[in-house]
């Protein structure tokens, strides 16, 4: 913290928060982050009269922060950020804190806040852990299709928004082509690169195309299965599956039964079950040829 002191010193005026918080971002076990809701948070929770902008009341806070951050470091991290963030969230009045008086009213109050909040969170961190296993599982299913597609000799496209998303110890992406044949552009519209998984032949021509639906909603895997099919230079039928879990089957049924999705019967997309699939896809790895094999186990929507 010789800048700190330096800067205190020298009586240079205005880099308080700009300097702390660049400093954090350097050393971030010893400086803490300095804005005014942090401030705040802090006065609140130690009952100080600390000013912003002031060297001499940061240094003051960073040490106590330091002493605090050290006695509950089980509680917050090794740097300063989970306690800044702390002082941040009270600084902004969303955590409640106790009454310093011995109200029995103001403490129910309090309590029943502090119950809400770690419902609140709770609730926050189970739709987190949620979302985190849908993505693990969208991303699995596409690395079944990865692998399948090379086994069967085919060339794979993965998805520009997932090609980055770890799997099997690499990336999905690994093994895969980098970009689509310019036949497959759509004027006006840039959804085919977004489909899931697409196999190709050695010349470039369309095998089949996957759109896996986890949990969302499939209107936008059908609309960028029907620009494949039938918005494209080479545009002609080909094998186009949604991919979805197998308690999911009535639901994407009702869904393409809307009249928006009228095209679909003719273009004859097959549903492919997350159970099928797991299933069989090592046998049809090992023993399959061609597409005769995936037909055989999805189901005609």
């Amino acid at each position: 913290m010789q800048s700190g002191y330096w800067i205190l010193t020298h009586g240079i005026k205005g880099l308080g928060p700009a300097v702390a918080n660049l400093l954090y971002f350097i050393h971030p076990t010893h400086v803490s982050p300095f804005n005014t809701a942090i401030v705040r948070g802090f006065n609140a929770v130690m009952h100080a009269n600390m000013k912003l902008g002031r060297w001499d009341h940061y240094l003051a806070m960073r040490q106590r922060i330091l002493e605090v951050n050290l006695e509950h470091r089980s509680l917050l991290s090794n740097d300063l950020g989970a306690i800044a963030g702390f002082l941040f969230d009270v600084g902004m009045d969303r955590y409640p804190l106790p009454p310093s008086t011995d109200d029995t009213a103001a403490s129910e109050a309090w309590l029943k806040d502090l119950e809400a909040v770690r419902a609140q969170s709770t609730a926050l961190a189970r739709q987190l852990e949620a979302n985190q296993q849908q993505d693990a599982t969208h991303t699995e299913v596409q690395g079944w299709l990865r692998d399948l597609g090379h086994s069967l000799g085919y060339m794979v496209w993965i998805a520009t928004n997932d090609r980055s998303r770890p799997y099997a110890g690499g990336k999905l992406v690994d093994g895969c082509i980098s970009e689509l044949p310019t036949s497959l552009s759509i004027n006006g519209a840039d959804t085919v690169p977004l489909i899931d998984v697409i196999w190709l032949h050695p010349d470039q021509t369309v095998v089949a195309a996957f759109e896996v639906e986890h949990t969302t909603s499939i209107y936008s895997g059908i609309v960028r299965l029907l620009d494949l099919a039938l918005g494209s230079v080479t545009a002609a039928q080909r094998h186009l599956y949604l991919v979805a879990p197998d308690a999911r089957e009535a639901d994407v049924r009702s869904q393409l039964a809307r009249p928006a999705f009228s095209r679909v019967a003719e273009l004859g997309i097959k549903y492919l079950s997350y159970g099928a699939l797991k299933e069989h896809r090592e046998n049809i790895a090992r023993f399959g040829a061609g597409m005769k094999p995936i037909e055989a186990i999805a189901r005609l929507l």
